[in-house]
């Protein structure tokens, strides 16, 4: 047992020297757990710095597996519904795990009882982000909203001058961006519930951002997390160590109470955001205009002016999430000193990407929508608030999440509904209790290639004149696609194919949408 322990204490002490690129990981012995884009960029980060690593994968990708080989990754393809002998007969010294894995995932168990330490990629990143040279962090969470405010915060920042890069859960593993030859000055850092789950707030691990910020909070993965307070610490760890700005959202009190419970660095600053008129150390809007109340020494008296809601209008961008987002990534900004100036001139330019609130077309008075990225009930509210009469084509994968709520509040602006995906018995039974006469079609098919054709066939047949075809499912994809953007592309396709020569036969694509009642 004696000697047990000195082995187990000679490993951690050898860990807690692992925190730059420069210290020695040669010959460290580590299991990484999935092959997915973040699994891969872990195992080709350690085997450059001379571990030896092995991946365990439930799926052998051919492409990776190629590269693995070449640069002395073993693999080994396992179920993982149970510790595959080769890990158990020769622990490693460190697990890193990719986000998906569950807490209770018997790997992890394993490793808890082995007093094998866990890492996940957030951690390992910060450790060697000094190949280069140390860029400063900004953290952005939430459940909704977090790639376009990554986008925009990382556009405003760029506008300066300063090479910056949105990597995280954004689809660039932060470990590729840490090791960009010419390196960054900022990393602008999508975080999942998932990966800051893994995420230590202490010890040497432990991230220290610039700034950060959690755009809000609602019921999402509580079939991974367990519960909603679970889901909510791991999110409130975005705050913990930030050096300069804790951006929260006026309008949810939970990420105000998220900055109150945080340990920060001396000189750190709560950044309130909203769509109300800001006070002083705030961002919000006054009479169209979005303002800065935070970053100016007469901000009890002042504000500076980022953009109106007017400029904002005719690329899409003043729906009130968008403009909520757009503040976030301007406190953001504006907390690395970039002037009002420059983002009102970078706002100018910037455009959302594919499959959120996008216009597909417009045909007989009829405006179709992909807002496939609304992956949860938060998100689909912020959709459906921005329309007025709507058919709406829901349902996926809930996630463990309810849905009655969602109905019930929008049951008034509904000409119909369509109910998709694996989950559609719980959406139908929330409709026949909180909108019973709200005209009600079920896609039953499990063809992915007839899902969204059927969808859009059923639409057509009740839009009228003046109503919007909104695809925001409200729930994830991977029951029947490959994933959202799959979703909206196939959505895209099927409008088109439906609607042939006559799409968009009226205003502009790039029109805003119809203000919600």
């Amino acid at each position: 047992m004696a000697a047990e322990l000195t082995d187990a204490t000679a490993g951690a002490t050898r860990l807690d020297g692992l925190t730059s690129w420069h210290a020695d990981w040669r010959g460290l012995r580590v299991a990484v757990l999935g092959l997915g884009v973040t699994g891969f960029a872990v195992a080709d980060t350690l085997a450059e710095l001379g571990a030896d690593v092995t991946v365990f994968a439930r799926d052998r990708d051919d492409d990776r597996a190629r590269i693995l080989d070449v640069i002395g990754v073993r693999l080994v393809v396992h179920p993982l519904d149970e510790v595959p002998a080769d890990l158990a007969e020769t622990p490693p010294e460190l697990v890193v795990v990719s986000p998906g894995f569950r807490p209770d995932h018997p790997v992890l168990r394993w490793a808890a009882d082995a007093g094998v330490p866990v890492w996940g990629d957030i951690e390992l990143a910060w450790r060697v982000r000094d190949k280069v040279k140390a860029a400063e962090w900004m953290l952005v969470t939430g459940t909704n909203g977090k790639t376009t405010t990554v986008q925009l915060a990382a556009t405003l920042i760029a506008a300066h001058g300063v090479r910056v890069a949105p990597c995280g859960n954004i689809g660039v593993p932060v470990l590729d961006a840490v090791r960009d030859p010419l390196g960054y000055d900022v990393l602008v850092v999508e975080l999942s519930s998932f990966q800051l789950h893994a995420m230590p707030t202490s010890g040497p691990g432990a991230v220290h951002p610039f700034s950060s910020v959690c755009l809000n909070l609602a019921d999402d993965h509580l079939d991974w997390h367990g519960s909603m307070e679970a889901y909510r610490d791991a999110k409130a760890k975005v705050y913990q160590n930030a050096k300069v700005a804790c951006v929260y959202n006026r309008a949810d009190e939970a990420t105000m109470h998220m900055v109150e419970d945080a340990e920060v660095e001396e000189g750190a600053r709560a950044i309130g955001f909203g769509l109300d008129t800001p006070g002083p150390s705030d961002f919000g809007v006054v009479d169209g205009i979005l303002c800065d109340r935070a970053f100016l020494e007469e901000r009890r008296t002042a504000a500076l002016e980022i953009t109106t809601l007017d400029e904002l209008e005719p690329r899409g961008l003043a729906v009130p999430h968008i403009v909520a987002n757009i503040l976030a990534a301007s406190a953001l900004a504006r907390s690395y000193g970039v002037p009002v100036g420059v983002i009102h001139d970078a706002l100018a330019s910037f455009r959302l990407d594919a499959h959120r609130i996008e216009t597909v077309a417009i045909a007989g008075g009829i405006r179709w929508i992909d807002d496939s990225k609304a992956t949860n009930p938060h998100a689909a509210e912020a959709s459906l608030r921005a329309f007025g009469r709507v058919v709406w084509i829901v349902g996926g994968l809930l996630k463990g999440v309810d849905a009655d709520a969602l109905v019930a509040r929008h049951a008034a602006r509904l000409r119909a509904a369509i109910v998709i995906g694996r989950d559609r018995a719980a959406l139908v039974e929330a409709f026949r209790r909180h909108a019973p006469d709200v005209p009600l079609f079920e896609v039953a098919t499990t063809d992915t290639e007839s899902v969204m054709p059927d969808a859009v066939a059923l639409a057509a047949s009740v839009a009228e004149d003046g109503d919007t075809v909104l695809l925001a499912p409200a729930a994830a994809s991977m029951d029947q696609f490959t994933d959202y953007a799959d979703r909206g592309r196939r959505f895209h396709d099927a409008v088109r194919e439906r609607l042939g020569g006559t799409a968009n036969d009226e205003p502009d694509s790039d029109d805003p949408p119809a203000e919600g009642r």
